[in-house]
């Protein structure tokens, strides 16, 4: 069975030549149909260059990312197309600050997908009734709490209706009080079957979320595995290290 995403030996790097800093280092991973896989890690070791690489905001040096068996880092390729099918939720909550809620939700169904004023905002009121912001559809964003931003972010990306959603580090600029409840929506859309790729820090719930799980160090998959196996008995030293020290943390 053809992967749902397949990244295939991407390399990326920033700088000249005399400053060149490698930031992947020959990359692969497949993500199946209604999986959820997890990208741990140090910060810097990659994980938001690989989301942004998939989702084609940054173009790759070498290597190749397939969407449904098709190159979608082919050079020259329209991204637009692609990007729609691909929802991608950042740390900071990029809500548009001078629109209201339900306005930032139905701006890219009705500008992008060209769908009806009214049937754009129903399934944006029906969103949000389903993560428990109804209440919130004409508040706006410097109203909300950080963990409700987030959540409507998500519900933003939800609207265009993706087939991958790429999160990245969503919960770390928000108080602990109020990372449950973006979690809450991320279990939500795991059990509805969303495909999805996530770069946290929040190690507990990798463990509980993911299919997989994949440790990245300087830019390098050290490890891919099942979470069990990877947060039992993690198969590299420097996982085990990772592990030890976010275990020491508290955070797992």
């Amino acid at each position: 069975m053809t992967a749902k995403l397949r990244i295939d030996d991407v390399q990326k790097s920033f700088g000249g030549k005399h400053d060149r800093k490698v930031v992947l280092d020959h990359v692969s991973l497949e993500v199946g149909e209604h999986e959820v896989v997890c990208l741990i890690g140090a910060s810097g070791s990659g994980k938001s260059t690989l989301l942004r690489c998939i989702n084609l905001l940054e173009p790759i040096d070498d290597g190749a990312i397939f969407l449904d068996g098709v190159d979608i880092s082919e050079p020259g390729l329209d991204a637009d197309p692609i990007r729609r099918r691909i929802g991608m939720v950042f740390q900071s909550y990029n809500l548009f600050p001078h629109m209201s809620v339900l306005e930032n939700i139905t701006l890219a169904p009705t500008k992008v997908l060209h769908h009806d004023k009214a049937e754009a905002r129903e399934a944006a009121l029906e969103l949000l009734s389903r993560f428990s912001l109804a209440d919130k559809a004409a508040a706006y964003p410097d109203q909300l709490s950080g963990g409700q931003q987030q959540r409507v972010a998500i519900v933003r990306a939800l609207a265009m209706k993706p087939e991958l959603m790429l999160l990245d580090e969503v919960t770390a600029a928000l108080d602990p009080v109020l990372v449950g409840e973006v979690l809450n929506v991320i279990r939500d859309m795991r059990n509805e079957g969303m495909t999805m790729v996530l770069a946290t820090h929040e190690m507990g719930f990798a463990r509980e979320i993911s299919d997989q799980v994949c440790f990245l160090k300087d830019g390098v998959v050290l490890e891919s595995a099942p979470p069990d196996q990877l947060f039992t008995a993690p198969a590299h030293a420097e996982t085990a290290e990772f592990l030890e020290r976010v275990i020491a943390s508290g955070r797992l």
